[in-house]
């Protein structure tokens, strides 16, 4: 027989081969993949939390947890990570197995972060969205003693005295930070920026007229507000929020389009099989819309907002790039 008729049927033979082992290996992995969503979960599930013990994401997310366990008849375990504005304990859920047996508790950081950092993982491409747990509105306050009573005072106060007068956050690139460089942009004003480790030692300088204003999450506000040791000028949602419908929005204040929010969720390592998202988006939107879950979240200003999977990865994209658009055009650093 010819040589080169050989060596093409030797060719053609190998592709054969080469093909019939792929193919075999694409129905084993399909088939294994099928087998483990029909079976998930059938061990403890670990919800990795980028946050210290005890603080808002924290408490929240271990309140989901106790109703996913319940709901999966598998314990849903808190394991906290903190460290690296949040990156340490992404990253490593970045590179865990795409099963469904670790996941991620995410909030505002997760769509800022790629704006500031220099990450080891992509927030679009190495997570899958599962679900949104809560939307946390942000707030601009005074203390008592202050002379501003309204958003308009306050623009009026900062145009007088550009730069002078300052505000506390929970930190630079935090999501307050951000609302608060949005609204010196949508204002033509400038302050005083006044970072702090956590929003409890700003709250305390507020009250105690070191700082002018603090622009801070609903929750931890919601009593000193109740009680009258500081004074709230208007939320930064676009509709007045359940838990305190007296403060009025910035946006109807005078500042028309103003919106930032923050946000609580829930991912996956891509790749996590689509059955195995949607039946853990399913429990988590369960677990929310309990009454008992529900006086919880609104005791704390939080507002509920169910989405999709799909519907959380819009939302997601959509903030990288509204942040990703403030941070380059504020010229914020990270610390």
């Amino acid at each position: 027989m010819n040589s080169k008729l050989i060596d093409k049927i030797s060719r053609l033979q190998c592709a054969t081969l080469i093909g019939a082992f792929a193919l075999s290996t694409f129905f084993a992995t399909t088939t294994y993949a099928q087998s483990n969503s029909a079976s998930f979960p059938n061990r403890p599930i670990k919800l990795v939390v980028p946050y210290p013990p005890g603080g808002g994401a924290d408490t929240l997310a271990r309140l989901v947890a106790t109703g996913m366990s319940s709901k999966l008849a598998q314990p849903v375990v808190i394991e906290n990570k903190p460290g690296g504005n949040t990156a340490i304990a992404t990253e490593y859920v970045a590179n865990q197995a795409p099963d469904g047996y670790t996941l991620l508790y995410v909030a505002s950081a997760f769509t800022i972060n790629p704006s500031l950092y220099k990450l080891r993982y992509s927030t679009t491409k190495d997570f899958a969205p599962v679900a949104l747990i809560a939307l946390i509105p942000f707030v601009i306050e005074t203390n008592t003693q202050s002379p501003i009573r309204s958003v308009q005072d306050l623009i009026a106060e900062a145009k007088k005295r550009p730069g002078q007068l300052s505000y506390a956050t929970y930190g630079t690139g935090s999501p307050v930070h951000l609302a608060a460089e949005l609204f010196q942009l949508m204002t033509d004003t400038k302050l005083l920026h006044v970072p702090y480790k956590g929003s409890a030692p700003g709250l305390t300088d507020l009250m105690g007229g070191q700082v002018d204003l603090a622009f801070g999450s609903i929750e931890p506000s919601l009593q000193l507000m109740r009680t009258q040791k500081i004074r709230p000028l208007a939320v930064t949602t676009t509709q007045r929020i359940s838990a305190a419908p007296e403060i009025p929005t910035v946006a109807e204040s005078g500042v028309p389009g103003f919106e930032t929010i923050g946000w609580n969720g829930i991912v996956a390592p891509a790749h996590t099989p689509k059955t195995i998202v949607d039946r853990l988006n399913a429990v988590i939107n369960q677990v929310i819309q309990e009454p008992a879950m529900m006086a919880k979240l609104s005791a704390q200003g939080v507002e509920l907002d169910i989405k999709t999977p799909e519907a959380l990865t819009v939302m997601i994209e959509t903030e990288i790039n509204k942040w990703d658009a403030l941070v380059k055009k504020a010229d914020i650093k990270a610390d």
